[in-house]
């Protein structure tokens, strides 16, 4: 009962779009929400397995949300709801990987919130009939590789990339989550990209 009470429902009006769970309010960034999330994309330890380096001011911070947060129609801040303040991110994008992804401050870390968050993410995009969706985490970062299962994601394959703009080499496990029902659906085109690929056993 628990879980089906977290579970979300989505109210839509001309204006915004929020999702609710029992702790959280899921809303679009605004501009008035650049503090908050300078203080997300500043933090070292936060961006230490996200694809780009952390922020050093609100500047950087502005050209960040206007680059990939203001126009990407499943990109949520979460917030808790006696603030509204975001506290972190969940989002999916819309071209053919449908990838998955999210970040939070590190004191709301252990919490469940992310899982909470990337459920009521997971069945929005269900009724908005996104057919699957993707992840994938560094290998070194199994705690994100955790949340995926926690959300019904299933390990596909492994494989390593010259990580950019980082510029170090990662073996990344990619995950997989069929909204449709189709379980054989399989995202191929990070195993298709790089020669080094593989099963790992045991995940």
């Amino acid at each position: 009962m628990r879980r089906k009470a977290a579970m979300n429902f989505w109210r839509k009006s001309m204006d915004n779009l929020k999702l609710e769970t029992e702790r959280l309010i899921l809303r679009k960034f605004e501009p008035t929400d650049m503090q908050a999330l300078y203080m997300l994309l500043s933090d070292r330890e936060v961006n230490t397995f996200l694809p780009w380096y952390p922020v050093k001011n609100l500047e950087q911070t502005e050209e960040f949300y206007n680059k990939r947060f203001a126009d990407k129609k499943y990109c949520f801040a979460i917030c808790l709801k006696q603030d509204n303040i975001p506290i972190g991110y969940v989002k999916a994008d819309t071209d053919d990987s449908h990838d998955f992804g999210y970040a939070l401050l590190k004191e709301f870390w252990h919490k469940g919130i992310v899982t909470e968050a990337s459920r009521a993410l997971v069945e929005y995009l269900k009724e908005n009939g996104v057919l699957y969706i993707t992840a994938t985490h560094d290998r070194n970062n199994p705690r994100s590789g955790n949340v995926m299962r926690r959300i019904g994601m299933k390990y596909c394959y492994s494989y390593e990339e010259q990580w950019q703009p980082k510029d170090f080499p990662v073996v990344f496990r990619m995950y997989q989550l069929n909204l449709d029902g189709c379980d054989n659906r399989v995202y191929g085109k990070y195993r298709d990209t790089y020669d080094n690929h593989f099963v790992e056993k045991d995940i």
